[in-house]
């Protein structure tokens, strides 16, 4: 395990025990349409979330190492990051850093989900190595504030958190294989 080990983990908590009431707003105006039926009791947007992170996790375990099957999936769905580590413990350092980054990159989603966009300032930009990327929430991607870091359109960079989770890890496992 690396770094963050457990910030995956607990974001996955915190989303689950505060984030799947829904906000309550207050009473607005006064005037409201008639309903004909009563809203979700839970923020399904939120519960949809969760459960297609454990999903992913647990189909990438599973077909990480086909030969030692990874057994039932715990009940509790933020202890499915320590599963997929013991399960996949045993795999090669590719394996092992793609799991990583898989869970690293889920722990930035739940902290965006929870509204914590500040999780992609703590990354330097791919493109020019400057510090201080933005979240775009329309295009979901953290965007380089420098001006002179720009595509072939003549925008700015912008990057999804699936690469900024990799060159996290990367580095992460990089500096770990130096120092042994």
């Amino acid at each position: 395990m690396l770094g963050d080990d457990t910030t995956t983990e607990r974001r996955l908590r915190l989303l689950q025990a505060e984030f799947t009431q829904h906000a309550k707003t207050g009473p607005g105006d006064g005037r409201t349409a008639t309903r004909t039926e009563s809203p979700a009791p839970l923020n399904l947007a939120v519960i949809d979330r969760i459960h297609a992170a454990v999903h992913e996790v647990i189909e990438h375990t599973r077909t990480a190492d086909r030969s030692h099957p990874a057994g039932p999936a715990p009940a509790d769905a933020a202890r499915v990051y320590d599963w997929a580590r013991q399960h996949t413990a045993h795999l090669d350092t590719e394996h092992q850093q793609a799991r990583e980054t898989l869970i690293y990159r889920q722990g930035l989603e739940h902290a965006i989900t929870m509204g914590d966009t500040t999780v992609v300032r703590r990354h330097p930009c791919p493109g020019c190595g400057c510090w201080g990327l933005a979240w775009r929430p329309a295009v979901q991607r953290a965007a380089c504030p420098n001006r002179y870091c720009l595509d072939d359109d003549g925008l700015s960079r912008s990057w999804p958190l699936a690469t900024l989770a990799h060159r996290h890890i990367a580095r992460q496992f990089a500096t770990k294989s130096s120092a042994t």
